[in-house]
């Protein structure tokens, strides 16, 4: 989801700021990319968040320093809404309500090149099994997941629900990395915040889909197809394969995971999952020949079905400069994730000053 880029504006703003930062991702990298190798072919999908969009004042003009940078470009193409009941569509855009902004070159170079500013240091692969607060010191202990000591810190951002919540133990067996017993009302409000699940599909053309007229659509009345986008068009794309990505309704992702459960699924549930998520698709009517590459992918918790906090921005517990930010705190969405990630920064350099200044 977007949870790292909540940490990673976060983490580059306290940089700015003059406060040293470590970031912590288990992750080998930043996320949200999937590379695929088929027949010595790379082929490269954002199977996450296709694109983004904005219109608050601070996240454009964080947006536009980023495209100054080189690492968003604005995505002009239109889309269009499909009906399954009509068997056409119903409308395609003239002109686009708002830009939309895509990383180059892919959506995961926003969180690349923020977690490699100055003041940040950066370690992937590098899961945190424990945060625990040392009264004595007046500080946080981190430990990774294999026992490593990771060091003392005088505060804590968390991007990650997971990081307190009883799925983290349904999921692993472990408690969960920070214990937020001593701060009551924050674990009330991060228990158990719906989750809307969702498969993304990964298809690859040899050639271009030329009887569809848009880059991207909306289905309207599929049980099973929710969007779909060509991500090969997206700017500094490689062009050898058109590739497409389809993301599934939350109510045929809730019913496969019914069936499932929440462990990691088979290879045969994701190929079926891809085959009827394909079909769907080809059902349009419009002329889709057979790919020559299908993957699936679930997303079972990426985006969040609720804001817990839209007015802070993001939970904040002073006495122990712990905040936990993303876009479940303010909208499900790229934007909500920054202005989260912005809001975490404040209150902590804030907190950090007045430290300095007593």
């Amino acid at each position: 989801g977007w949870v790292s880029v909540s940490g990673a504006v976060c983490a580059s703003t306290l940089a700015k700021n003059g406060v040293s930062v470590t970031l912590f991702d288990s992750a080998r990298g930043p996320g949200g990319r999937m590379e695929i190798s088929e027949d010595g072919k790379e082929l490269l999908f954002d199977h996450g968040a296709p694109f983004f969009s904005a219109s608050d004042d601070d996240v454009l003009k964080i947006v536009g320093e980023w495209e100054a940078k080189g690492i968003v470009a604005e995505w002009k193409q239109s889309f269009g809404a499909f009906d399954f009941a009509s068997k056409g569509f119903l409308n395609i855009e003239q002109e686009q309500a708002s830009k939309r902004y895509v990383g180059v070159p892919g959506m995961n170079s926003i969180c690349r090149a923020l977690s490699n500013e100055t003041g940040v240091e950066s370690k992937f692969g590098v899961g945190v099994g424990r945060i625990e607060w040392v009264d004595d010191e007046k500080s946080w202990s981190l430990t990774s997941s294999d026992g490593q000591q990771l060091g003392h810190f005088r505060g804590v951002v968390a991007s990650d629900k997971n990081i307190v919540s009883r799925r983290y133990t349904e999921v692993t067996g472990s408690p969960p990395p920070l214990d937020l017993s001593f701060a009551p009302q924050l674990v009330a409000k991060l228990q158990d915040i719906p989750v809307i699940p969702s498969f993304a599909v990964m298809l690859a053309f040899a050639e271009p889909l030329s009887s569809i007229p848009v880059k991207g659509i909306s289905f309207r009345n599929s049980e099973i197809l929710s969007w779909a986008y060509c991500d090969s068009d997206k700017p500094s794309r490689s062009s050898t394969s058109e590739r497409w990505v389809l993301h599934s309704t939350a109510k045929y992702a809730a019913t496969v995971i019914a069936e499932t459960g929440l462990k990691k699924l088979s290879s045969e549930t994701l190929t079926k999952v891809a085959e009827q998520v394909l079909s769907e698709f080809q059902s349009t009517g419009l002329e889709i020949p057979p790919p020559f590459f299908m993957k699936a992918h679930r997303w079972g918790s990426a985006f969040p079905g609720a804001s817990i906090a839209a007015e802070e921005r993001c939970l904040w517990f002073g006495e122990k400069k712990v905040a936990i930010c993303g876009d479940f705190c303010v909208s499900p969405n790229v934007e909500g994730a920054i202005l989260s990630g912005l809001a975490a920064a404040a209150k902590l350099s804030a907190s950090l000053s007045l430290v300095h200044s007593l």
